[in-house]
């Protein structure tokens, strides 16, 4: 993948419309990435519509681009379409559990990543959404998702109007461990975040909030044990519902 050094999340786009034969070509060939027993347990659903993608909006705090991208794609973990095959087959599915959500949502995740390689490849730009598990409920009602179906991954696609800056990644030994996993030292964390804390603007970013360090951003205003806590019983919640935390499916 020729952009994958140079790949950035894009915001903005022109007005240029996604031809649906070069959507289809990249949804049909982004299927050929690994799927859990050849099941392919995802479904995505597209959004063109003004309509449609201004009810998505809330679900994704309103941020601009999901109105203003041409295409929304929802990927969602499906344990549903499985099921009813077994079940138009004379089998017995028992997929309505963790693990089976577990499954289906690593499916979802590798079909998004590849989805990704091959749409940036094309010179569409894209932006990944991390809202979609922070409010999957409204999500599933906007997009009418039955039972076994679960929103995990959201992405604006459309062409780029814009070219930002490469964001900062960590060092390759900062996550690659030989044979077992090296606990990080206080030094190695040191090392590894010396380049990430050090950006004019992340330093930026720690003044204007009145910080004492970068990573206090993430606790204490990003990435809250408060709001982490409340999203999470409301993933639990929306698990429930969508059957796949042992309720019987309807």
């Amino acid at each position: 993948m020729k952009h994958i050094l140079t790949r950035r999340s894009i915001r903005q786009y022109s007005g240029r419309d996604i031809e649906p034969k070069l959507l289809n070509r990249l949804l049909t060939e982004a299927a050929r990435t690994q799927t859990m027993g050849n099941l392919q347990l995802y479904s995505v659903v597209v959004t063109r519509s003004v309509e449609g993608k201004a009810a998505l909006a809330p679900a994704h705090f309103n941020q601009p681009m999901v109105t203003q991208a041409p295409v929304v794609l929802t990927i969602c973990a499906d344990f549903r379409r499985t099921s009813k095959w077994a079940e138009c087959r004379k089998a017995k599915p028992g997929y309505d559990n963790a693990l089976s959500f577990t499954n289906a949502a690593t499916d979802a995740l590798l079909y998004t990543q590849t989805f990704c390689n091959l749409a940036e490849d094309a010179g569409l730009g894209l932006c990944f959404l991390g809202t979609t598990i922070y409010m999957p409920l409204p999500i599933i009602e906007a997009l009418k998702l039955p039972k076994l179906v679960f929103p995990v991954a959201t992405l604006t696609v459309g062409w780029p109007a814009e070219e930002p800056p490469l964001s900062d990644r960590l060092p390759l030994e900062s996550f690659v461990h030989q044979e077992s996993y090296h606990d990080p030292t206080p030094a190695d964390i040191d090392r590894f975040y010396s380049e990430k804390e050090a950006r004019p603007e992340n330093q930026e970013f720690v003044r204007i909030n009145k910080k004492e360090t970068l990573a206090q951003i993430f606790t204490d205003i990003r990435y809250t044990k408060k709001d982490n806590e409340m999203m999470s019983k409301g993933l639990l919640a929306a698990l429930r519902h969508q059957g796949f935390l042992g309720e019987n499916r309807t």
